[in-house]
């Protein structure tokens, strides 16, 4: 599995902040008889090292971009990415 830093950014909420960095995971999924490219997220805090990920969330790159504006759009940390996959999907 590969991984891609999209971004790094301050995250402030809840009387504190912190550091995010922001990950595409691209990985290879079988279909059938086929194989193509998934892609998944994760998100890791540059402080503690807490990270949370969800590889093979969909084919579509399309897709992953727009999950992953919305994430950085929001600056949603480890804690939160699981609610945030569950509403997503």
């Amino acid at each position: 599995m590969m991984e891609l830093l999209l971004e790094s950014q301050e995250v402030i909420g809840e009387g504190q902040s912190l550091r995010c960095r922001y990950l595409i995971m691209v990985g290879e999924k079988r279909i059938g008889d086929f194989s193509c490219e998934a892609y998944g997220v994760k998100i890791v805090n540059e402080a503690t090292g807490e990270s949370a990920e969800f590889p093979d969330l969909t084919v579509s790159a399309a897709r992953i971009d727009e999950l992953m504006d919305l994430l950085v759009r929001n600056g949603v940390t480890p804690a939160g990415l699981a609610d945030v996959i569950a509403d997503w999907l």
